[in-house]
């Protein structure tokens, strides 16, 4: 996610060991896709990048040069992709469970990227694995960044296609019980010596305790 290029801003940005994350906002949705048999066999996942790190990256390609805000196809096409190589053992901030059972998503597919109104907005599709019978019990998605680098907000109505008696919530977690968590394990440390680079690359991985979740349910699951 070219995390290189905000990490080497920081310096700048005066940000104290408490503000050190996140880094990135993304507005994120969810569309769930049915097959024919009624199983959920894939999530089509919707990222909009904050103005800041759009600019960033933008900047770093080489697009938009004129600054309209806007890029043409030839730099769509070069922008495409750009957040779609995934290390080994990266999940996609995407964590899927159905009766509390995690889900096994593919890598991205049919990946997109524009940039409209000073923000990128990329797309991309993730196949789940045998597909998953929404009969045996809720479906839920966990939108988060394990390290808290980045920090998701479901901000768009989950879309469901394929089937018309499923249901998604958005479900929200306690921000204050969250943000009073991580204070305190950097409070500890900092009271062990701890200064702002070893606090950057040794942030604990409080990222689920601000994870959203789009919980899904259909007719006949429990």
């Amino acid at each position: 996610m070219l995390r290189v290029i905000l990490v080497a801003t920081l310096p700048c940005l005066g940000a104290t060991a408490a503000q050190a994350h996140p880094h990135i906002f993304i507005d994120a949705g969810l569309e769930l896709h049915f097959d024919d048999d009624g199983q959920l066999a894939q999530v089509k996942v919707t990222w909009v990048y904050d103005d800041f790190y759009s600019m960033l990256v933008i900047d770093d390609l080489g697009l938009d040069q004129d600054y309209t805000g806007e890029i043409d196809d030839s730099e769509r096409e070069e922008l495409s992709g750009f957040d779609m190589n995934w290390v080994d053992g990266y999940e996609g901030d995407l964590f899927g469970f159905a009766d509390g059972t995690p889900l096994e998503l593919s890598g991205p597919q049919d990946w997109t990227a524009d940039f409209t109104d000073g923000r990128i907005t990329t797309t991309h599709r993730r196949e789940i694995e045998n597909g998953v019978d929404p009969d045996i019990g809720e479906i839920v998605f966990e939108v988060y960044d394990p390290t808290y680098y980045t920090e998701y907000r479901v901000a768009f109505d989950p879309e469901i296609a394929g089937r018309d008696d499923c249901t998604a919530r958005i479900d929200v977690p306690d921000r204050d019980a969250a943000e009073a968590m991580l204070q305190d394990k950097l409070d500890e440390m900092i009271a062990d010596g701890a200064d702002m680079a070893d606090i950057e690359a040794e942030f604990p991985e409080v990222g689920d305790a601000f994870a959203e979740e789009v919980r899904i349910a259909c007719n006949g699951s429990s």
